[in-house]
């Protein structure tokens, strides 16, 4: 029994957009916002900056998932170019990665859900991390349903949050055209504000780059993708510039609507944006957010599992995550996923897990570009059913390495 290449075009678009645009967008502005000084020009040039990085590592991503169709590329891919000794690193970086993540995804659900009742006041721990582990293990049980379950999920979940993107983006635009003083001010001074130093903007990097994590999920399913070679690098290139886009139009609503102070002192911005813009309806927008941020739980969900099972196929791990069940699906591997991310739920804060997870998927972007252009290097005539032009893996080289 292997894994059923199952997904074509419409829905790979539909889990890449899930996967991507996620807990991101409403925690990470508040502390690029910070590490910039308050400096509005400089925050949006990083999201600009950074959006445009994704699109050039997407498109390298897209080199090797369509060289090595496979579940878990980067693992095959990185094991053929570097060796099994840093393919196995990179095979712990990106698992610990992936549980931190779907750890801190689960804590804004929750903590988006329990403010309701909270209005004012900071969320109280235990009840948010017990509705996090809630989500956590209903999700962990949907995926076992099979690739196919998860895909229709997170093709509503995607257009949910396509939805809410364009609902804030048109919002503030219409705020700006309008220019309501209020509105306008925020941004009539911004040059004057103090420029951040390298340490500041690099750790405002990793935050956002955090919010660009999503793409990397295309990779690790790549075994289950129908016409890998034509689909998977029309759906980074479209996606991600798609993705960046609203991301900037997304943030300017944020400054529009709130100050600087109250970017950085939201739990989750997102969520203060909605209670500004919509006062009348605090409990729709906190559930609508809540419901905005459940597609990407599954995606890393998934990706985990796939990890894990193409590590179990390669003989890393015990042979038992890689065994399916009657859905086709690593069951065991992605139980084995949920109990682990509980213990990143339990253990930790939503700020510190963004941080580590940006800076694993770091490690494991500057690994890929290294063996990119290794094998360019070393093996030009391997068949390449799609070829990115040099100038892409060495701009994403130096990138990894800030």
């Amino acid at each position: 029994m292997q894994l059923l290449r199952a997904l074509g075009f419409f829905h790979i678009s539909m889990i890449l957009f899930s996967a991507t645009v996620g807990t991101g967008i409403f925690v990470t502005p508040k502390a690029v916002l910070k590490y910039s000084s308050l400096n509005i020009p400089v925050s949006l040039s990083i999201w600009a900056g950074c959006g445009l990085l994704s699109i050039m590592s997407a498109l390298c991503n897209a080199e090797i998932a369509t060289t090595y169709p496979l579940s878990g590329a980067s693992y095959y891919f990185l094991k053929r170019t570097l060796g099994s000794s840093v393919a196995f690193l990179s095979l712990w970086i990106k698992l610990f990665a992936h549980f931190l993540g779907i750890g801190a995804q689960c804590l804004l659900v929750a903590t988006s859900v329990i403010q309701c009742f909270y209005s004012g006041c900071p969320a109280p721990e235990l009840p948010t991390k017990c509705l996090a582990l809630a989500v956590l293990w209903t999700f962990g049980i949907l995926s076992t349903r099979g690739i196919k379950t998860v895909a229709w999920f997170n093709t509503v979940s995607s257009f949910i949050k396509l939805s809410v993107l364009c609902l804030i983006s048109l919002t503030g635009i219409v705020l700006l055209v309008n220019g309501k003083k209020e509105n306008v001010s925020r941004f009539e001074n911004a040059l004057d504000a103090e420029l951040p130093n390298a340490s500041q903007i690099a750790d405002a990097i990793l935050q956002v780059s955090y919010s660009y994590v999503g793409p990397s999920v295309l990779i690790i399913i790549a075994g289950e993708i129908k016409r890998p070679t034509e689909t998977i690098p029309k759906t980074l290139i479209y996606g991600i510039s798609i993705v960046t886009v609203l991301y900037l139009l997304t943030n300017i609503s944020y400054l529009a609507v709130l100050t600087s102070q109250e970017i950085i002192f939201s739990d989750s911005v997102g969520v203060t944006w909605m209670n500004r813009a919509f006062p009348s309806s605090q409990w729709i927008s906190s559930f609508l957010i809540s419901a905005f941020l459940l597609g990407t739980v599954s995606c890393g969900i998934v990706s985990a599992s796939r990890v894990f099972y193409s590590a179990s196929q390669e003989g890393e791990f015990p042979s038992i995550y890689s065994m399916l069940n009657d859905h086709h699906t690593p069951a065991v591997a992605e139980i084995q996923t949920v109990i682990l991310s509980s213990v990143a739920i339990i253990s930790s804060s939503i700020i510190y897990l963004v941080k580590y997870v940006s800076l694993g998927s770091f490690c494991i972007q500057l690994l890929q570009m290294i063996g990119l252009l290794k094998i360019r290097y070393q093996n030009p005539d391997i068949p390449r059913p799609y070829k990115i032009p040099w100038n892409c893996p060495i701009s994403s080289f130096p990138a990894s390495v800030i």
